[in-house]
């Protein structure tokens, strides 16, 4: 067989060690404090569930047609802070969203994918290590879900002290979350609340996990601000389970006053562990709703019908949670640290149709509030109620309050963001950005990367509010990317070559509109059918009709023999994120001899492209004295960035049309060692060649 050659173009940037942070000597100075951070995800919870989104517009206008709910703690916390209104989760259900926003990766790099509920979260960089590396204590309170199967309990090999938690009190098991009182299992049967290692679900009667949690977190946060060591910040991952689920009720109505003495208390007695552990489990139902009516049949003659009970079983579980975050804010301005808190409120994924309540009660259906706002789509859909969630961000000491953000972000940006906060670097293997210059209004914006796919054999609902062209959809494989205010959506597709129906979300968010039979568009269709090649990775376990697609090339101006280089100064943690970095020395090399290079410490990265000759499989293979990652276009080729062994050979292989394709090498030599890598390349399995054979250009 022949033997068909790649010509790899390349520039190398040099980063010496010498500051004491990944940053500047003078951007740090300018920068705040490092904030403690709290990042509360909710369970299914619309874009259009939460006031400052979308219901406090349906209480303006009145219609007793359209019912509505109330979020006040949050629409508070949006007035001091920022709205992301154009924020999506990474995966459209609830496991692959967690996992894409603990690694920082898009659906197209997260190991877990689908409906891959309890697999194990890829062991490698995570918000909780990133942030542990940057000195903060962190906790985990709430769902976990991603701690890995076939293993013995508690030993899960994912288990969240196995990945960068410090701290766990949490139902682990994702099946659990669906039962929201542990010790009593009311719907769902018994199920187990885990302090770290040790399951402590015995002494938990009549605790309502929306209210254990909350309590177990202030618990938490109050004693880490109490701590000694008074400059380590900390980081808090408050995972609530609701309103997804058996919408099972509180015991009673919210504790009065909130805070360090008011709301919920934990009392740390078995059988009494919180102060709301008396009553009657799946009893109270908030004043607001309990005598709540609506014009059932449009027509204001007729009298009124109280909400189906379902409905206010759903606004609750809601109101609970907003209850919890006023609490969790009072917690921060007693403990004299809301200034320099910085807390994230977001969903995991658009409404679901799913309840679990017994048959008396009316299937619950996001129709009743329209919970997915002014969108099509629910849970499982790529449309954009099915992917756009609520997002709030606040930071008295930094954030201006009163803002809309409407430039598109994603979830897994929230650990490129946090540790843009810590003053660490972010991994380089990650897919997001740091949100915090367009939330501070200083820095340099960068442009975040929205890409989804997802499997499912199920439909879109028939929904009247729904588009006709959105209702009884056939999801199957779906995908979805979104460059400035069009999105490209594909819905059960056969191959890489089915097209887009493309929208302008901003005029048109409900996506009635296709704009790709148009001419104007066809160049677009192209480009994200070649981008949403160029952004992933193939996953065996999620296989996908374009997993063996061949990546398109992309042009280039000519070449000149040699590589470039460039000298930074900085002390990096890892493999690291430094697009934002300026030089302080550049060249040209001739070679890919490292020799010259008098650093055994700091970050090479090596930047060109790859020449394919022809069309096919490509083989490639890299070892060096240190970690190592490359990337080819968007997508992580082969990674030896995290727990790297010296010398150890990381393999991949990738589809490529004939022509030149971007890669970057992003390697940190072994310190003491002179720096070195090998790179391996052959056509077709059986075939080889020699890197030495093939000349280094750059443009």
């Amino acid at each position: 067989m022949k033997v068909f050659k790649i010509r790899l173009l390349v520039s190398i940037c040099i980063l010496l060690t010498a500051a004491p942070a990944a940053f500047p000597a003078g951007a740090q100075q300018q920068k705040p404090a490092r904030p403690n951070i709290i990042f509360i995800l909710v369970d299914d919870m619309g874009w259009g569930d939460v006031g400052a989104f979308w219901q406090n517009q349906r209480m303006r206008k009145g219609d007793r047609s359209e019912p509505w709910q109330r979020t006040p703690h949050l629409d508070a916390m949006a007035k001091g802070g920022a709205m992301l209104t154009n924020h999506y989760c990474a995966a459209p259900v609830c496991a692959p969203s967690r996992a894409s926003i603990l690694l920082g990766v898009s659906q197209g790099h997260a190991n877990v994918r689908d409906n891959q509920f309890d697999k194990e979260l890829q062991n490698t960089f995570t918000i909780g290590n990133v942030l542990q590396k940057a000195g903060y204590k962190t906790g985990l309170v709430g769902k976990w879900g991603l701690q890995g199967l076939n293993a013995t309990e508690p030993e899960w090999p994912a288990h969240p002290l196995n990945r960068g938690f410090d701290y766990s009190y949490a139902y682990i098991k994702h099946v659990d979350g669906h039962e929201h009182y542990p010790k009593e299992g009311i719907y769902r049967g018994k199920k187990n609340v885990w302090e770290n290692k040790t399951n402590v679900s015995d002494g938990l009667d009549k605790c309502f996990t929306t209210d254990l949690w909350t309590a177990a977190a202030k618990k938490w946060i109050t004693a880490q601000s109490k701590s000694a060591v008074k400059e380590e910040p900390f980081f808090l991952y408050l995972a609530y389970d609701v309103p997804h689920a058996v919408l099972e009720l509180p015991t009673q109505a919210y504790p009065s006053g909130g805070g360090l003495k008011g709301g919920l208390q934990w009392l740390g007695t078995p059988g009494k562990m919180i102060n709301t552990a008396s009553g009657e489990p799946d009893s109270y139902i908030h004043p607001d709703y309990a005598n709540a009516t609506y014009d059932d049949d449009k027509n204001p003659s007729t009298p009124e019908k109280p909400w189906p009970d379902t409905y206010k079983r759903y606004a609750t579980l809601c109101r609970r949670i907003d209850d919890g975050i006023g609490d969790i804010f009072k917690l921060l301005k007693d403990l004299k640290i809301d200034e320099n808190t910085m807390v994230v409120f977001t969903s995991d994924n658009g409404p679901s149709i799913e309840s679990y309540l017994p048959k008396q009660y009316v299937n619950y259906t996001p129709e009743f509030f329209n919970s997915f706002g002014p969108f099509d789509g629910i849970k499982r859909d790529v449309w954009e109620g099915g992917v756009r969630v609520p997002a709030i961000v606040s930071w008295p000491g930094a954030i201006p309050a009163s803002q809309v953000i409407d430039s598109p972000n994603a979830s897994h940006d929230w650990l490129a963001t946090f540790a843009d906060a810590a003053r660490i670097a972010a991994p380089a293997r990650t897919d997001g950005v740091s949100l915090l210059p367009h939330l501070t209004g200083k820095g340099k914006k960068r442009e975040s990367l929205i890409y989804i796919e997802y499997d499912q054999n199920g439909a879109t609902p028939d929904f009247a509010e729904f588009s006709p062209n959105h209702r009884a959809r056939q999801r199957n494989q779906m995908q979805k990317v979104r460059k400035g205010d069009y999105v490209g959506v594909r819905y059960n597709i056969r191959s890489a070559d089915d097209d887009f129906e493309i929208y302008d979300v901003v005029k048109d968010p409900q996506e009635a509109h296709n704009l790709a039979s148009g001419n104007a568009l066809r160049t677009m269709q192209q480009d994200f059918k070649d981008y949403v090649l160029r952004v992933r990775r193939p996953d065996a376990e999620a296989p996908r009709p374009y997993d063996s697609a061949l990546i398109p090339p992309i042009k280039t101006n000519g070449t000149k023999a040699g590589l470039k280089y460039k000298v930074f100064k900085g002390d990096y943690p890892w493999i690291s994120d430094i697009r934002n970095m300026s030089p302080v020395e550049k060249g040209v090399l001739n070679g890919l001899d490292l020799s010259k290079i008098k650093t055994t410490e700091g970050l090479l990265v090596i930047e060109g492209m790859i020449h394919a000759e022809k069309d096919g499989k490509y083989y490639l293979s890299m070892s060096g004295s240190g970690g190592f990652l490359l990337k080819m276009h968007h997508a992580n080729l082969l990674d030896g960035s995290f727990n790297y062994q010296n010398g150890q050979k990381i393999d991949g292989a990738v589809n490529l049309k004939a022509g030149e394709h971007p890669i970057r090498i992003i390697y940190q030599p072994e310190k003491g060692q002179t720096p070195k890598l090998t790179f391996d390349w052959k056509f077709e399995k059986n075939e080889s060649s020699s890197p030495g054979s093939s000349p280094f250009v750059y443009e």
